[in-house]
């Protein structure tokens, strides 16, 4: 973040500066604008290989029967079905979410598989966790910690709920480590906004998106903030050549 005067901080929405109060706001309106159509753009944009890389970012998770894990982020839901079943009825999944337009997205397709039983549905500001310290196996944030304002703030905050031992997945869009799959990957992703207008009917939303996976922290960057924020043990998966990485990190014993 930076200042354009004493008194107004500003940070990134995309590669616009705007001030920090209006941030939240405009993110919120984006999502809002895509939730119905989310997962398929999801689609879309990945050609289908989303599906893989949550199902390796599911197997990182190590969930066990009875454990406690907090989807951050977690908007339509994806994670939460199937962290649902893994889990168990002795088990708890917390469905949580900014946005309230993601949240009705989820809770409806939760609802639609029986699920609801053992997944709780929160609508929370991941910069201030409204659970106890030392209450979740696990966290994982999925394509989601790019738009939160404050990555520091929300970093910590995990590592407060977790339990001594449990870990944070932060599966995110990251920066690629060839060039040629760089150059591909930036002329493809010039796309998505054109096809978030046809699916859509909202260029501006995936135009953002575009940007906001720009301006997101490359691997080593983000690494370093969850060392920052008091996890351990730090490492991360590059996926497709670094398009996406998938960094854990653990709360000490």
């Amino acid at each position: 973040m930076s200042n354009t005067s004493d008194s107004e901080e500003t940070t990134h929405f995309g590669y616009e500066e705007v001030p920090v109060a209006q941030k939240e706001q405009r993110v919120g309106q984006v999502f809002a604008s895509v939730a119905n159509r989310y997962d398929i753009m999801n689609d879309v944009m990945s050609l289908g290989s989303h599906r893989l890389i949550k199902r390796f970012t599911i197997e990182l998770s190590a969930l066990r029967k009875g454990q406690k894990v907090l989807d951050l982020a977690g908007g339509t839901g994806d994670f939460s079905i199937r962290f649902s079943t893994i889990v168990g009825e002795t088990g708890q999944v917390v469905l949580a979410d900014i946005n309230e337009s993601m949240l009705q997205v989820g809770r409806d397709r939760i609802i639609d598989r029986g699920l609801s039983s053992n997944i709780d549905i929160a609508q929370v500001n991941a910069e201030h966790l409204p659970f106890a310290d030392n209450t979740f196996d696990c966290i994982c944030i999925a394509y989601g910690l790019r738009n939160v304002t404050n990555k520091e703030a929300a970093l910590a905050s995990m590592q407060r709920v977790l339990k001594p031992g449990g870990r944070v997945l932060v599966l995110e869009f990251s920066k690629p480590t060839n060039d040629l799959v760089g150059k591909a990957y930036d002329v493809y992703s010039k796309l998505w906004p054109i096809a978030g207008k046809a699916i859509t009917g909202d260029s501006d939303s995936y135009r953002y998106l575009v940007e906001s996976i720009r301006m997101h922290p490359d691997q080593e960057s983000l690494l370093q903030m969850m060392r920052d924020a008091g996890l351990v043990k730090c490492k991360y998966h590059n996926v497709m050549g670094g398009v996406c990485a998938i960094h854990i990190g653990f709360k000490p014993l």
